[in-house]
């Protein structure tokens, strides 16, 4: 710009262009000028605040010049004029950035003098702000109320580089820490987490996708990564824990900006998840983000996506995580279909590891995945149990999330006559039909000794039910008189090699 020029080069004479120690705060108002004893000769108004300066007696008196759109807007063109006319000021990893952007609009380039403001800038960002990973972060958080011009000049990108080595050079350094730290405890080994995670909760959503993308594709830990996305997840995201207080009549028909802004928020650290096996994400915080991801209405996709994660290991979950409430006008309480596709995911991981182990088709019994389908199955049967007695909650679905299973995924089948008969007690307009065709899943060779004796005096059932069971239970009586094991088919369970402790679950009948 040629008042830039102007200004720059008759302030070569009487003023030496420095920077040097700490700086005095921005004004508040310029139009107290720069010089007390110098009129000014020139008003410069940036984005609406006007600057008093003099340019020298070789330009013309009393001009006026307005600016819009300045880069870093009047504090950074500020700190230009002082540059300009060598006051002092210091560059720092607040300001470095709007001066970079601020010099490149306003042209403050080596042709018209020596270590001019865009030269020194870029000494500053070189030698200092990349060398650090700290400094990097704090400079890329300045950037974000920058125009476009940001990226042009090229700081963004080097500080998200910047940042990404300086990470992998702290997980190289630190593995000899990390080493100590395995033999420890939890809390201790919490201490040896990489120390920039919290720092990365900085960042707005979009330059903080671009840092994580830019530490994977140069090997850092996928345990790191995912530690930083949950850290990042439960600072951005409200209600993302467990305790979130969920309340349906909050929805509204049209989403708030807030809404808009966690889901996108939401949806692109679904998308940041390590795909690796290895890493282990907690099942509680995948539960959170389902929680949230549901409320705020994320794409089909990055729901599936979480459910098909939390499937993974669906026998390692609680029965609380599984309770989300449905946010449907006339549902039942509880989102059951959710909870339905996330089975059919695992059941479908079963089916690949067993053909994957074994080459063909197994019967279930024995095989590599067993052991996880039945704490699965005691899991649903817990949940059938809570959710029952909803009075909302229709037959159709209540019997879908029983026939899931299939039936070598419960050895016992106490805890799906509890659900069954909760569910026919806070349902008693449930016609004869439909309870013949719910009880009809209940093995009674599988009920325990407790549980026949329950069922045979349970008026809620059908009668058909009823006789099966006093039938089974003569022949138990029969056959532990004849001396052979009474319980049949429960003691070939045994024998196939499950654990005992599987085999009696702690029942209450409702009376």
């Amino acid at each position: 710009m040629k008042l830039m020029k102007e200004i720059m080069v008759s302030s070569d004479s009487p003023f030496s262009s420095s920077i040097r120690s700490p700086a005095p705060k921005f004004c508040n108002s310029f139009t107290t000028r720069i010089f007390s004893d110098v009129a000014g000769d020139i008003t410069i108004v940036v984005d609406g605040e006007p600057f008093l300066l003099h340019k020298m007696p070789r330009i013309l008196m009393n001009s006026k010049l307005e600016l819009h759109n300045l880069p870093g807007g009047p504090q950074a063109f500020e700190l230009a004029m002082k540059f300009c006319y060598g006051m002092n000021f210091e560059i720092t990893t607040a300001n470095v950035a709007h001066l970079r952007c601020a010099a490149e609009y306003l042209e403050m380039t080596e042709d018209y003098r020596d270590e001019n403001l865009i030269a020194r800038s870029e000494v500053y960002l070189n030698e200092v702000v990349v060398q650090s990973l700290e400094k990097s972060v704090e400079v890329l958080s300045t950037c974000e109320i920058l125009p476009s011009l940001v990226e042009e000049v090229g700081i963004v990108k080097r500080c998200v580089e910047a940042i990404a080595m300086n990470a992998c050079k702290e997980q190289l350094a630190s593995g000899l820490s990390r080493l100590d730290c395995d033999g420890e405890s939890t809390e201790l080994k919490g201490g040896c987490l990489d120390w920039w995670i919290e720092d990365l909760s900085l960042l707005g959503i979009d330059y903080y996708q671009r840092v994580i993308c830019a530490m994977g594709g140069l090997g850092v830990r996928p345990d790191s990564i995912t530690a930083s996305l949950m850290h990042y997840a439960q600072t951005s995201l409200k209600g993302i824990g467990k305790c979130q207080i969920w309340n349906p009549a909050r929805m509204r028909s049209s989403p708030t900006a807030v809404e808009n802004d966690q889901r996108t928020i939401l949806e692109t650290l679904v998308n940041l998840l390590p795909t690796e096996k290895s890493s282990s994400i907690p099942q509680n915080f995948l539960f959170g983000m389902l929680r949230m991801a549901i409320m705020v209405d994320t794409s089909i996709a990055c729901k599936l996506e979480l459910e098909r994660r939390i499937a993974f290991r669906l026998e390692t979950v609680s029965l609380d995580d599984l309770l989300i409430p449905s946010i449907q006008a006339g549902d039942s309480l509880f989102d059951v279909d959710t909870i339905h596709r996330i089975l059919v995911n695992f059941l479908q991981r079963i089916a690949d590891e067993e053909n994957e182990e074994c080459g063909y088709e197994s019967e279930g019994f024995g095989s590599p995945g067993h052991g996880s389908l039945l704490k699965v199955g005691r899991l649903i049967d817990a949940y059938l149990a809570e959710i029952a007695p909803d009075p909302y909650l229709s037959l159709q679905k209540f019997i879908a999330m029983i026939e899931i299973l299939p039936d070598y995924a419960r050895v016992i089948d106490d805890g799906l006559y509890r659900a069954v008969d909760i569910y026919l007690k806070a349902h008693p307009m449930l016609t004869e039909h439909d309870c013949k065709k719910l009880c009809k899943f209940i093995d009674c060779q599988k009920l325990s000794q407790e549980a026949s004796n329950h069922a045979a005096q349970n008026d809620r059932l059908p009668v058909q039910m009823a006789v099966r069971v006093l039938y089974f239970e003569q022949l138990r009586l029969k056959n532990s008189l004849s001396g052979n094991s009474g319980d049949g088919f429960l003691s070939q369970r045994i024998s196939s090699g499950v654990p005992s402790a599987a085999m009696s679950p702690e029942i209450t009948m409702l009376p």
